[in-house]
C-alpha cells in the first residue's frame, strides 16, 4: 500500500511541472529529495512515520532545513533528523565527489597564489561558491576516499614493475624537476594493476 504521504508528493511534483513546465523543474526536485529522504530515514528506523515496530532501532525528530547548491540553482531541503540512532541521508552526498574535488582545486589555487578572479569564474559557471568550511568539509571527505584506497587489500603480485619520470613542477614558488613514481603489478592470472 503507497502511504499517504508518497501519493501527495508525487501529485505535487506532477502539478507542478505540469503547471510551470521546464520552471518548475527545481521545485519538483526539491520536493522529490525531500521524499527520498524520508523513505530513507524511515528504512533507517526500521519502521515509518506513526508506524510501531518492534525492529524499531530510533526515533524520527523532526527536520533541519539546509541550503544545498546545485546546477538548477539553490534550494533549501528539510533534512529529516533522528534520535537514537546516527542518520544522514545518502541523496545529500551523492554526485558531490566531482564538486568537492573542483572546491579543492580552487582552495588548491587560493593556496598557490592564484588570483580572486578563479573564484568567480567557478561560481559564475558551476554555480559553487567556496567557503572555508566547505573547503575543510571537503578536503575531509576526500581525505578518507584517499585513505580507504591506500588501505585496500592488495592481494597476491608475483611481479612489480617499478619505474620513475621526471617532470617539471612548480612547488614553492620554483620549477623543479621531480620524480612521478609509476609501480605496475602483475597478478597470478596475468592481469595488470596500475
Amino acid at each position: 500500500m503507497t502511504h499517504p504521504m508518497q501519493t501527495t508528493a508525487l501529485d505535487e511534483i506532477g502539478q507542478l511541472l505540469a503547471e510551470r513546465g521546464f520552471d518548475g523543474l527545481a521545485d519538483a526536485l526539491r520536493v522529490l529529495l525531500n521524499e527520498v529522504m524520508k523513505l530513507e530515514r524511515a528504512a533507517v528506523l526500521g519502521a515509518g512515520p506513526y508506524q510501531r515496530s518492534d525492529d524499531r532501532k530510533g526515533y524520527a525528530n523532526g527536520f533541519k532545513p539546509k541550503t544545498v547548491r546545485t546546477r538548477v540553482g539553490a534550494m533549501t531541503l528539510a533534512v529529516p533528523q533522528t534520535r537514537g540512532v546516527e542518520f544522514y541521508p545518502s541523496a545529500l552526498e551523492k554526485g558531490l565527489r566531482s564538486e568537492r574535488a573542483l572546491k579543492l582545486a580552487v582552495a588548491e589555487m587560493y593556496v598557490q597564489g592564484v588570483t580572486r578572479k578563479v573564484a568567480a569564474i567557478t561560481e559564475k559557471l558551476c554555480g559553487l561558491e567556496v567557503t572555508t568550511a566547505q573547503v575543510s568539509r571537503a578536503a575531509e571527505a576526500l581525505d578518507a576516499e584517499l585513505e580507504k584506497w591506500r588501505s585496500r587489500p592488495l592481494g597476491e603480485t608475483p611481479y612489480l614493475i617499478l619505474d620513475a619520470r621526471y617532470e617539471k613542477v612548480r612547488h614553492g614558488g620554483q620549477v623543479r624537476s621531480c620524480a612521478v613514481l609509476v609501480a605496475i603489478g602483475i597478478d597470478p592470472q596475468g592481469r595488470c594493476s596500475g
